[in-house]
């Protein structure tokens, strides 16, 4: 494992096992920190439509001298934008302010709006990705129930327009750490080959101080930080670690050069559900 390790989706493309995320980076402040996450090895990078910062990640992305074809750059359906022609008009809103040709990962953001809505977005996010607007699909903050009705819904399309018309789950992210594990989604996810995004990795610095914790960090010289990316990596998850500062973005990434042993990974285990950030999974309209 490094950082140009990738992980392939039920799509059929591949993603980076290791993400930038820009969650609240301000788009002043975005095309410079993006550009520097590329200079320190990361080809990913996780926006959205409400992060406001998409344009400045593809003015980073064409400025970066790096081949269009080895960055992978993610945007999510607006909560806002739920339902066929709300999410149709966001995708194109993306397109207009980034001026890219395609995009690799369109999420959607949360599962607000109700079924009818949920469904709609879906069926948009499935006509762009056969349109090649955008190569790879997924959904983000899903509870169980919506994984399973969103799964009705593709083999329902299916029926309508043929196998393999109704798009398919390729990832889902989630804020995920050891003090939200998720066993629930996770399994879910690993029985159909979805690739896991973990949000909030390093749970914002606020359990930095855990006894467990610590004890890895003296163990192996690394950072609390460092620490649990190497768990969510170790997971089987793609961690997506935000930063505005230049040093913590080149430490998020210095994650390759130790492992955590199974008793380690033993020791940050717990039964825990405590997010730090929202959490749409829980909703059950």
């Amino acid at each position: 494992m490094n950082i140009n390790t990738m992980l392939k989706m039920p799509s059929g493309h591949s993603i980076p096992a290791l993400g930038y995320g820009v969650y609240q980076t301000p788009a002043g402040e975005a095309e410079d920190v993006v550009l520097h996450a590329f200079k320190s090895g990361y080809r990913h990078v996780d926006s959205a439509r409400v992060y406001r910062n998409e344009q400045p990640c593809a003015d980073a992305i064409r400025k970066s001298g790096i081949p269009r074809g080895e960055i992978f750059l993610t945007s999510k359906v607006p909560p806002r934008s739920m339902g066929y022609d709300a999410t149709k008009a966001a995708i194109q809103s993306s397109f207009s302010q980034t001026g890219l040709d395609y995009i690799d990962l369109y999420l959607v953001h949360a599962p607000y709006g109700g079924p009818q809505n949920r469904r709609g977005t879906w069926r948009a996010l499935v006509e762009a990705q056969q349109a090649g607007k955008i190569r790879s699909i997924g959904v983000s903050n899903y509870g169980v129930h919506h994984l399973n009705e969103l799964e009705g819904y593709i083999k329902e399309l299916e029926t309508q327009n043929g196998a393999g018309k109704g798009g398919e789950i390729s990832v889902g992210q989630w804020e995920l750490h050891p003090w939200l594990a998720r066993p629930d989604i996770v399994v879910w996810c690993k029985e159909r080959g979805i690739v896991i995004e973990a949000y909030c990795p390093i749970v914002r610095g606020q359990r930095f101080g855990e006894p467990s914790l610590q004890k890895l960090v003296k163990a192996h010289g690394k950072t609390p930080a460092q620490v649990l990316l190497r768990w969510s990596l170790q997971k089987g998850f793609v961690p997506l670690p935000k930063s505005v500062t230049h040093s913590r973005i080149v430490e998020n990434a210095d994650v390759y050069d130790f492992e955590l042993s199974q008793s380690d990974m033993q020791a940050l285990e717990t039964t825990e559900y405590s997010p730090v950030s929202w959490d749409p999974t829980v909703d059950r309209d």
